[in-house]
């Protein structure tokens, strides 16, 4: 959530590019011959991404080597911080040297692919195979596919096994019984809930599960139903359940919480296992996030990359470059990327496996077949509305006003 933040500005410049630039960009190795297409003996790929710490850095890394030795290439690995990702796009499209495979933080491929940057995967009969359609629709532009997305994440409900079990509480499943939950589990120090409500994306993130599973919708805020989600977390803020303390919070903060004994419960995903795991006393189950009533369906974000093709203007390149993102798809490189970075397949049919290995993740690719994109409705529109969110959240809870108020005043803008 933060790289989006922080690309944000460069990806609207990546937009305003001339197609004709764009469209023009030969291979990073020198590969084109001069006339849109190559000689047919590929043997390396260049391939940009964000992995550049670990354990993705060098989980990823064996996901990448044997891809490349299936397909029957060298590779040629550039990793950058996050945030320099969408810069170092942006310098290589203006110097002809795009990669030959790029990967792009998901809400970021439809705006790359606006600008005519990256080639659509129907040229070369790419198969998505059984990823979730909600995971497809962020990688999809003017009903053209331009990437293909393995592993997700997604946010759920933690709770401290043995705080919930010493007071007689169940893990809640509605927020009728969340917020009973989280009453009663508030004592001294210790607040029922934890979350994010931060003004920035991770704000926004947080807010969405309850949102969307009330029906709210992203295109208008100014509704009673994302009144209603807004209205149960200012309930939470001002029973005393949750630290007023939330609307600073980041994500790794409500983390620090949780694993401190300062919340018993907290909304969150599992890129914090590392953290939790510091505290060897620590014991915690986690659930779905609980649905405005029972029997309603939970829908909830998703975060993780997808793997593009750009238009270097190389076809033997590209194909083979094709050819090695099909791979990044297939049941043993998803298996291995997902236990190894602590995230889900893309698609449901992979999970067994996955789960079998890591519990903690059974309730995160529970979510996965309702899991929605933040830019499947908006498109490249999404970070004004992201905003506009996040702002209207913290106007309902700090700010005075109240949650119908907040959001007619944020959907106005």
């Amino acid at each position: 959530m933060t790289r989006f933040s922080r690309a944000r500005v460069a990806i609207a410049a990546a937009a305003a590019l001339p197609l004709v630039l764009v469209a023009a960009c030969s291979g990073s190795d020198g590969g084109a011959d001069g006339d849109g297409g190559g000689d047919g003996d590929v043997t390396e790929l260049h391939v940009l991404d964000y992995y550049n710490n670990d354990p993705n850095k060098t989980v990823w890394q064996g996901v990448l080597d044997a891809c490349a030795a299936e397909v029957g290439v060298e590779l040629n690995r550039e990793s950058v911080p996050g945030g320099d990702l969408i810069a170092k796009v942006l310098q290589m499209s203006s110097s002809r040297t795009l990669p030959d495979v790029l990967m792009l933080d998901n809400p970021d491929v439809q705006q790359i692919a606006e600008s005519g940057a990256l080639a659509p995967l129907s040229q070369f009969g790419l198969d998505p195979g059984g990823i979730a359609e909600g995971v497809l629709s962020a990688s999809t532009y003017e009903d053209e596919l331009y990437a293909l997305q393995p592993v997700t994440n997604t946010i759920a409900l933690f709770y401290n096994t043995q705080v919930l079990a010493d007071a007689g509480v169940e893990p809640p499943t509605t927020w009728e019984e969340l917020e009973t939950a989280a009453a009663a589990l508030t004592e001294g120090h210790q607040y029922g809930l934890a979350l994010s409500a931060i003004n920035t994306y991770e704000g926004t993130w947080q807010f969405l599960p309850f949102m969307w599973s009330n029906g709210g919708d992203e295109a208008d805020i100014a509704t009673e139903e994302v009144a209603g989600a807004l209205q149960l977390w200012k309930d939470l803020l001002d029973s005393g359940s949750m630290s007023q303390s939330v609307v600073t919070w980041s994500q790794a903060d409500v983390a620090d919480q949780f694993s401190s004994g300062n919340a018993a419960m907290m909304v969150n995903g599992p890129w914090n296992f590392g953290t939790l795991a510091e505290n060897a006393e620590l014991e915690y189950g986690i659930v779905p996030i609980p649905a405005p009533a029972a029997g309603d369906t939970v829908v909830s974000p998703f975060g993780g990359e997808a793997w593009a093709v750009p238009q270097t203007g190389d076809d033997a390149r590209m194909a083979v470059a094709a050819e090695f993102v099909q791979c990044l798809v297939g049941e043993d490189a998803v298996v291995d990327a997902a236990v190894g970075t602590n995230t889900v397949p893309t698609d449901p049919s992979l999970s067994a496996a996955v789960v079998e290995q890591v519990p903690n993740l059974a309730s995160f690719a529970e979510q996965v077949p309702d899991l929605r994109a933040r830019t499947g409705e908006l498109g490249p529109e999404w970070p004004t509305q992201a905003t506009a969110i996040y702002e209207a959240v913290q106007n309902a809870l700090v700010g005075g006003m109240s949650p119908e108020d907040a959001l007619a005043q944020a959907q106005n803008g």
